[in-house]
């Protein structure tokens, strides 16, 4: 059995209009579990499902492909939370932030901190560039593969 494509793009619509990161469904017969990362919304099957069940994995783009165009554009490009956590934009509170807007930033430097289930992750630039645009503010609960920072 096939799932409808119409019906599995109006879940993929749902995920954006909602900003969800997550969306699962599943009867006796299928399930499809959307689920946002860093560029692609993928459906998987969860392994609960009976060996007599069928499946089927689609990918659909994070964005619309008008956003990609405006956002590349003006803001440059970005660099997101490969984990839900805290954002932390120093290594302590009474240090200066890793990067601010208008910084220069090279591949492989820190740019801020994750705190993900009581550790410390350090978040490094895949591009380099200069910081146009911080997301987030000091302290606050990110998503995985939200925004952080753009850099063009």
């Amino acid at each position: 059995m096939k799932f409808d494509l119409e019906y599995l793009e109006k879940l993929a619509n749902i995920i954006y209009e909602n900003d969800l990161s997550e969306i699962s469904l599943e009867d006796e017969e299928k399930a499809v579990c959307f689920k946002r990362e860093k560029q692609i919304v993928q459906a998987v099957t969860p392994a609960v499902i009976p060996a007599t069940a069928t499946s089927q994995v689609i990918s659909v783009p994070q964005s619309k492909p008008e956003a990609n165009k405006e956002t590349s554009e003006h803001k440059g490009k970005p660099i997101t939370s490969p984990m839900v956590g805290t954002f932390y934009s120093a290594p302590s509170p009474d240090d200066a932030p890793f990067v601010k807007v208008g910084d220069s930033v090279s591949i492989g430097q820190v740019v801020c901190i994750i705190e993900a289930m009581k550790l410390m992750n350090e978040i490094e630039a895949d591009v380099s560039g200069k910081i146009t645009e911080i997301c987030v503010q000091n302290g606050d609960s990110i998503e995985f593969g939200q925004v952080l920072m753009y850099v063009e």
